[in-house]
């Protein structure tokens, strides 16, 4: 009998998660595994078996948490894992992300590992503040105070262990944590941090003021962001979602979480090399020599394309248009840093074994899907 009893699925609201369901029910009735899902998320899965659940008693339950989507996904997941041990699995259905740890082919042989817990944890530190009308709300990558269009600049200033350090003028005063230093800080020019450090960034995108720098806070340090009477209205962004509002006068403390959640890791691939990937850091495509026979091609069914994946960077797509009774494959492209691999060949063979699976005729709008037909007929 395997370690994990109960899993909970947690699913990204737009992107096609059926094949990653599909190979999670599968292996759990295997293993007479239980799977849970929220009732509004599994119920626009044609077949799935998982139970509908609430999410209190889905983390309750759950031994291991799955997240299938891309790190917002992952994000949500970690926020409703806050504060227990239960791990996170990260699958990308999609982009490659930071949080993410396998992609949907090896998923079977991820979810084996964790059964005989052949895995890490990477601890993940939580930031939390209590908005203005009083309700209490935590972040895993940011807590941003951002200007409202239309109204003045965010004006605050920032209190280090009760005392006044600096007034920032800017567009937005961002904390973050080390997850979130590659999000909205990493855009506001701020440092790219380990998430072994514990720490809090502070970052002004835009900066309107003298002092521009980026701060960087151990956890143990009190901080409170202060809204100045000189700034316009303020909207309170909790891992880029609008919470609340804050007016002059307002006052957030941040209190840092440390180990607020666990993600599981298999030592495939560092932070260092996620975060190349992720931001293209110059030359990253060219770094690496991949094996073209480890190319991965994923339906990213939010932007109605493949996208054939190696490294884990989309090297490719295949747009399409899809209809209840037909798929039209629409255009073809290979960046040129992945050109002369065979991954054109790649993402139209998946794209053709996909529409089999569904049952759809294909029209080759895109030439080179047609000159693929003619040179493989048999598909």
């Amino acid at each position: 009998m395997g370690m994990v009893k109960v899993v909970g699925l947690v699913l990204h609201p737009r992107r096609d998660c059926g094949a990653a369901i599909d190979a999670i029910t599968g292996w759990a009735a295997e293993r007479g595994v239980t799977v849970l899902g929220l009732p509004d998320e599994v119920s626009r899965i044609n077949g799935c078996t998982a139970e509908a659940v609430e999410a209190e008693e889905m983390v309750e339950r759950a031994g291991l948490l799955v997240s299938l989507g891309g790190d917002g996904t992952m994000l949500r997941t970690m926020r409703l894992a806050e504060g227990r041990d239960t791990p996170v699995l990260g699958v990308n259905v999609g982009r490659l992300g930071f949080l993410a740890e396998v992609d949907l082919p090896m998923l079977g042989e991820a979810l084996s590992a964790i059964d005989e817990h052949r895995y890490t944890v990477e601890s993940r530190t939580a930031v939390r503040t209590v908005l203005p009308n009083g309700r209490e709300v935590s972040a895993f990558n940011d807590v941003a105070l951002v200007r409202v269009p239309g109204h003045g600049m965010a004006a605050v200033g920032i209190r280090v262990e009760g005392r006044g350090f600096v007034n920032y003028s800017a567009d937005a005063v961002i904390v973050s944590t080390p997850t979130g230093s590659t999000a909205y800080s990493f855009s506001a020019g701020g440092p790219i941090v380990s998430p072994n450090v514990q720490a809090l960034i502070v970052s002004a995108a835009a900066a309107h003021s003298s002092f521009n720098r980026s701060l960087v806070l151990d956890t143990s340090e009190q901080l409170a962001l202060d809204v100045l009477p000189t700034s316009g209205e303020l909207a309170i962004e909790v891992d880029g979602i609008i919470e609340g509002h804050a007016s002059a006068g307002a006052s957030l403390e941040i209190r840092p979480v440390p180990e607020a959640a666990r993600v599981i890791r298999f030592g495939q691939t560092g932070f260092y090399e996620r975060a190349r990937r992720k931001l293209r850091v110059e030359g990253s495509a060219q770094a690496v020599a991949h094996d073209p026979a480890d190319a991965v091609v994923v339906d990213n069914f939010e932007r109605s394309r493949y996208e054939v994946l190696l490294g884990g960077e989309a090297a490719g797509s295949l747009d399409y248009r899809r209809g209840e009774d037909r798929i039209d494959l629409l255009n073809t492209e290979v960046d040129q840093a992945f050109s002369g691999r065979g991954l054109a060949g790649r993402l139209v063979s998946a794209a053709l074994s996909d529409a089999r699976s569904r049952g759809l005729p294909v029209i080759a709008t895109c030439p080179y899907v047609a000159g693929y037909l003619e040179r493989h007929p048999q598909n």
